[in-house]
């Protein structure tokens, strides 16, 4: 009896020690809408690989590319609700959420990626993460799509009045939306899930998204004209379940903020090689390409859009951001 309560003893405190040096992996889901080899894909990769670094692989990062997990709004409710840990989402759907971000999606706001970056990874772009966790959501980092340029299957788009009457796919996004009808187009908003079908059925004329995306999703397959308006810079988000923060230590919290920083690096890195290469791999699908318009003349199509911006996130605001060199 005295031997069996001895082993028994002994096998307790080897399990105990087991434990002790081997703690428990946490599995992590985090969703996006593009494929695993994409700008958002490439982001996700770096960041679990250094929050498994940084935590002593206490946390594993499982990957549901291709909006397996759904679209980005639904997603993006889902980690609220703390049913989905991590998405990485376009602010497109974002200021359904938090208001208050839908700022950086106002078109001709960003002269360039440099101007976006200082922007977004300085005073400014902190400011508008902490807006987040009051609405239900923790933002760990701007990341990125890049500028934005039309596609469509009726005609090139040189011009703005080019524009006018094209039934155009954009993000449920108000601010987009304000300024395509400024244009005059007939603007469609739509779920990224449902782009390229709708496309190839004609349920819309085109559509409007970066490069990357462009390439990611394959819709140059089915698009016969693109245009580089780059008329908006399209941030990206990534964003945590307040469920799965909420549980962490401040030394792990510090270890998600600075995995973030490092795929935002590398989402960043794959935006740039996207957009030096991509545009040979649409041309070389057939596609006509408009490399070059007036800028000028699209900031002035847009510019009706900028009284209702000014009215709702104030003249100043917008200035500020603008002024940023």
């Amino acid at each position: 009896m005295k031997s069996s309560r001895f082993a028994a003893t002994v096998l307790t405190a080897v399990g105990l020690t087991l434990s002790a040096a081997a703690p428990a992996e946490t599995v992590l889901k985090i969703g996006y809408t593009s494929t695993r080899d994409s700008h958002y894909g490439v982001g996700a990769e770096v960041f679990g690989e250094e929050l498994a670094k940084r935590t002593g692989g206490r946390f594993k990062v499982q990957h549901f590319p291709t909006a397996a997990l759904g679209g980005e709004r639904e997603m993006i409710e889902a980690v609220q609700l703390g049913t989905q840990d991590l998405v990485i989402t376009s602010t497109g759907p974002v200021g359904n959420f938090v208001p208050e971000a839908r700022i950086v999606d106002i078109p001709f706001l960003f002269r360039d990626y440099d101007h976006a970056h200082q922007v977004l990874d300085g005073a400014i772009g902190e400011e508008l993460l902490k807006q987040f966790p009051g609405k239900g959501l923790v933002a760990l980092a701007w990341m990125e799509n890049g500028f934005r340029h039309i596609t469509n299957n009726r005609h090139p788009v040189n011009v703005p009045e080019d524009v006018k009457g094209l039934k155009l796919r954009t993000m449920e996004n108000k601010v987009h939306l304000e300024a395509f009808k400024a244009m005059g187009a007939l603007p469609t908003p739509m779920s990224m899930t449902e782009v390229f079908t709708a496309l190839q059925q004609g349920t819309v004329d085109g559509q409007e998204n970066p490069i990357p995306v462009i390439l990611s999703n394959k819709l140059y397959q089915v698009q016969k004209n693109v245009t580089l308006t780059g008329h908006i810079y399209s941030p990206a988000m990534l964003l945590l379940s307040p469920s799965v923060w909420s549980g962490l230590s401040e030394a792990d919290q510090q270890a998600f903020h600075a995995a973030a920083k490092a795929a935002v690096v590398a989402n960043r890195k794959r935006v740039s090689e996207d957009e030096a290469n991509g545009i040979s791999t649409i041309k070389a699908a057939g596609v006509n390409v408009v490399e070059k318009v007036d800028h000028a003349q699209f900031e002035r199509a847009v510019a009706p859009a900028y009284v209702a911006y000014g009215k709702e996130f104030g003249a100043e605001r917008i200035k500020q951001i603008q002024s940023v060199r």
